[in-house]
């Protein structure tokens, strides 16, 4: 079985972007924190490629935003492609399967 599920903070806006095929994607990167302190005794965080298409793309861009906290469930991919100096190169990513908004950092204006 092929699943992961993570919470943490997205590191920047989303962004929408559109396919060769037409559909709608977005990669985001999220902070999760580890659940222990290292030897200094701070938290360290790992910093996970996800990729959203289609509906959960657009909702994600349209109303979250760098820091908020979210649930992704999903699936890992390996993939390869080719550098500009033409050397392949291997990415492990999540393919996001449903996220759950969790928590926002915006302010909220009065």
């Amino acid at each position: 079985m092929n699943q992961v599920v993570l919470v943490g903070r997205l590191t920047e806006n989303p962004t929408v972007k559109k396919s060769e095929n037409g559909k709608d994607y977005t990669f985001i990167n999220l902070a999760v924190s580890r659940p222990f302190k290292n030897a200094d005794g701070v938290y360290e965080a790992d910093f996970i490629r996800c990729v959203l298409w289609n509906g959960i793309a657009s909702n994600t861009s349209e109303y979250c935003h760098a820091g908020d906290v979210v649930g992704i469930k999903g699936r890992l991919q390996n993939r390869s492609y080719e550098n500009s100096e033409h050397e392949k190169r291997f990415i492990t990513e999540v393919i996001a399967e449903r996220i759950t908004f969790i928590s926002s950092c915006k302010k909220e204006s009065n």
